[in-house]
């Protein structure tokens, strides 16, 4: 089992920056790709991006070249949001994968979850 604590969310203004960051514990040595996904009110959840046990990355057209997705090490994944803009408003989830290698945008590859955390952007 492996349990995801998701922090620094919460309310920024249009174009500032925001780091969450997530860390993971238990059985933290089967963890191997990571992402977060978002679910905005009334929308349903997606990815926002994920990052391979081996580095590479994957990122929603939306967010690319705003947000950054890294991990700290490998307990730990980061998303950088810059230039936040308000439709980046909504809950955003971290999630794991122990079984797969490669950056999945399918939410079904990921088989643990944090509890979410609020990112408000007003304009």
């Amino acid at each position: 089992q492996v349990q995801l604590v998701e922090s620094g969310g919460g309310l920024v203004h249009a174009g500032d920056s925001l780091r969450l960051s997530c860390a993971a514990s238990g059985d933290t040595f089967c963890i191997s790709a990571m992402g977060w996904y978002r679910q905005a009110p009334g929308k349903e959840r997606e990815l926002v991006a994920a990052v391979a046990s081996g580095g590479s990355t994957k990122y929603a057209d939306s967010v690319k070249g705003r947000f950054t997705i890294s991990r700290d090490n490998d307990n730990t994944v980061v998303l950088q949001i810059n230039s936040a803009k308000s439709e980046d408003t909504a809950v955003y989830y971290c999630a794991t994968s122990t079984t797969i290698v490669n950056a999945s945008p399918n939410s079904r590859d990921y088989a643990y979850w944090g509890q979410g955390i609020q990112v408000t952007v007003s304009s």
